[in-house]
């Protein structure tokens, strides 16, 4: 998905435009949905919206909503796209390279030891 477009349906069927949109979904939507639903898991959450968005993707492509293929494949791409999603809220969470950050300096960490042998 280019950076300047905007959802489509072919991107949608697509990893990214998946993934995506249902990592907003789900950050958009957790809290309410654990307050009624306190038994689902975030994850199993994930899982559901990705199915519904692959779906929707496939049957927007002109597949027969009879077919029981396009619901199978929808369920089964839609782990693969909720896994993505969760990596997408672990890297929001933890970016690369903020490991090393404390108190919004760099190096903070460093302990005394160090700056003994330099």
């Amino acid at each position: 998905m280019d950076s300047g477009e905007l959802f489509t349906w072919q991107a949608l069927s697509a990893m990214g435009g998946a993934s995506l949109l249902t990592f907003l979904i789900v950050q958009y939507t957790k809290e309410p949905v654990s307050r009624c639903l306190k038994w689902l898991p975030t994850d199993l959450y994930a899982v559901a919206i990705a199915f519904l968005v692959l779906l929707l993707a496939q049957l927007a492509a002109d597949n027969h909503y009879t077919d029981w293929r396009v619901y199978a494949l929808a369920l089964a791409n839609g782990f693969l796209v909720a896994a993505a999603a969760g990596q997408m809220q672990n890297k929001a969470l933890h970016p690369p390279g903020a490991s090393g950050r404390k108190n919004g300096t760099v190096g903070a960490e460093k302990s005394a030891e160090d700056t003994n042998q330099a």
